[in-house]
């Protein structure tokens, strides 16, 4: 029996969906899908929706304007996640992207998943599943997430790995990369710095050395991993004689001393 084929269509007149958007199968994996039980699909005003700490911090303007494009043309087709809290208020759980691409083409209402009755801890774990299922989360963004996951719950790292399906080392350097001060990680998502300059970085014995490649990092003058075992290769026996208080008495640039 010959086979039978759609007809061709132009790529000009081809509906355009974001996989992004797609819920798969896997998204509440961590929670077992016994958190997300219980939701109820409304549509609710935008304008009723409140928007707090976020996993996500880091948002791309074109992203969001393409995902603004193609919700006009296919529709919302993943469903914001609310919970209703105790004083009634609709409190945004997972889908910032598709909240603010919303608003971008002045929609007034959304479709939503509304849960109510939920620990602030099962909030948690909802919100960072959600977002870590999906695409560009910046691993500042999924850093700090866990630790205010670990916060929030006071879990040890073992159970943190159970909760959000999460390997053993990915948890531990998280947490590590999430203590580093605010500077730090704003450079890291700035001047999109490779994870493991971080880690490496921070890992430094030498006091004098770690303090002046931070402040390269926070400059934005080392990025790449590459560069950090460059310094470090040809550089690091110069460095580990010298201060930072020497440098700034003999009046040096941290900068163009490591360069």
């Amino acid at each position: 029996m010959a086979k039978t084929f759609a007809p061709r269509v132009l790529k000009k007149d081809r509906q355009r969906i974001d996989p992004t958007e797609v819920l798969g199968s896997d998204v509440f994996a961590v929670s077992d899908n016994k958190l997300f039980q219980g939701a109820k699909v409304q549509e609710i005003e935008l304008k009723e929706i409140r928007v707090l700490g976020q996993v996500r911090t880091k948002f791309d303007d074109k992203s969001i304007r393409d995902l603004a494009e193609n919700i006009q043309i296919n529709g919302l087709i993943q469903p914001l996640v609310l919970h209703k809290d105790r004083d009634g208020r609709y409190r945004l759980i997972c889908g910032e992207r598709r909240y603010r691409a919303m608003n971008l083409i002045q929609k007034n209402s959304a479709p939503c998943f509304v849960l109510d009755n939920k620990t602030e801890e099962e909030l948690l774990a909802i919100q960072f599943s959600e977002n870590s299922s999906r695409e560009a989360l910046h691993y500042i963004d999924k850093a700090d997430g866990i630790l205010n996951y670990q916060m929030a719950t006071n879990a040890s790292e073992r159970k943190i790995q159970v909760a959000l399906s999460l390997s053993k080392s990915d948890v531990h350097r998280s947490l590590q990369i999430a203590k580093l001060s605010t500077g730090i990680k704003e450079a890291a998502k700035k001047f999109n710095i490779e994870k493991y300059v971080l880690l490496e970085v921070d890992e430094l014995s030498n006091l004098a050395l770690r303090e002046i490649l931070f402040a390269k990092i926070e400059e934005g003058e080392l990025t790449k991993r590459s560069q950090l075992k460059y310094l470090l290769e040809k550089e690091a026996d110069q460095l580990a004689g010298l201060s930072i208080k020497k440098l700034t008495a003999e009046g040096g640039n941290i900068s163009s001393t490591i360069q």
